[in-house]
Parts: C-alpha cells; sequence; structure tokens
C-alpha cells in the first residue's frame, strides 16, 4: 500500500492546545531537543497544528502581565523547510497582540538568526522585565547563554 501523502503546511489548521495534546507536545519538543518543563501549567497558552494524527508543529505565548513569552516554537521534522515555522510564528504575534500584549520576549540556544525578520532585536536578559524573568523558563529552563529578544507590540 502507497503511503498517504502528507498534507502541504498552508492546509494544517493551527489551533489552541487542549489537555488531549499533551502527550504529543511533550514527544514533538523532546524530538527537538526543547523543554518541555512548564508547558502543562500554560498548555492554555500554546498553539498546535496536526498533520493526521501526528503533531507537526507547535508555539506557546505565556502571558506576564502586559508582557508575553513567546516559547517552545517546533516543527516536526518531516515537516521542516515548507514555512510552517513561520506561520506559527505569525499566528503566535497576532494571539499575543489579541492578548493586549505591549512587548513579546524569547529565549533561544538554537535559532538567533530566525528571529529578526519577525521584528524581534537582541537585549539582555536583564532587559526583560521581572515578571518575564521570573518564569520557568528565565528562572531554570533556559541556560544564561540563551539568547534574549524582544518585539514591541503596540
Amino acid at each position: 500500500m502507497a503511503p498517504t501523502p502528507r498534507l502541504h503546511h498552508a492546509r494544517l489548521a493551527i489551533r489552541k492546545a487542549t489537555p488531549r495534546d499533551l502527550p504529543a507536545l511533550q514527544e514533538l519538543l523532546s524530538l527537538c531537543d526543547l523543554p518541555f518543563d512548564g508547558v502543562a501549567e500554560h498548555l492554555d497558552a500554546f498553539l498546535i497544528t496536526r498533520d493526521g494524527d501526528r503533531l507537526a508543529g507547535c508555539v506557546g505565548v505565556e502571558r506576564y502581565g502586559d508582557d508575553g513569552l513567546l516559547r517552545s516554537l517546533a516543527v516536526h521534522p518531516d515537516h521542516r523547510r515548507r514555512g510552517l515555522g513561520a506561520r506559527l510564528t505569525r499566528r503566535a504575534l497576532v494571539e499575543a497582540r489579541r492578548l493586549g500584549l505591549q512587548r513579546l520576549f524569547l529565549l533561544t540556544e538554537s535559532a538567533p538568526d530566525y528571529y529578526p525578520p519577525f521584528g524581534f532585536r537582541r537585549i539582555t536578559r536583564e532587559q526583560a522585565p521581572p515578571a518575564v524573568q521570573s518564569s520557568l523558563e528565565f528562572a531554570s529552563v533556559c541556560p544564561v547563554t540563551a539568547v534574549c529578544m524582544e518585539r514591541r507590540l503596540a
């Protein structure tokens, strides 16, 4: 039997994660060498897209007062290099604006050159607001060597 063709990324719907998606989120983040810490506690902040029964991508936008933390942007290896990461990033920016956030921050070890085209600029960790710095990502999950970035939304 021939394998089922995968949908083009533009046809994959992006939606809010539900508790049923938690195991697949953990599997995808592990596959992409990203931390799972704090995902269950902020599950309502995650957007996902599925290709059939498999998670194709995800991204989180955690709220900290008027600011937010973009985290865990991940695309399954079978869906990379087709724009799905960019679609998820743009959707996360829309979600951040919908939430009324003024700024969005992120930490990255592996992709500091990916985010500037989306309006992010490098800053020091100390320049992030205290509420964002208190997040699990800043406090313990991401190493101090991770690049910190900011994007103003207002």
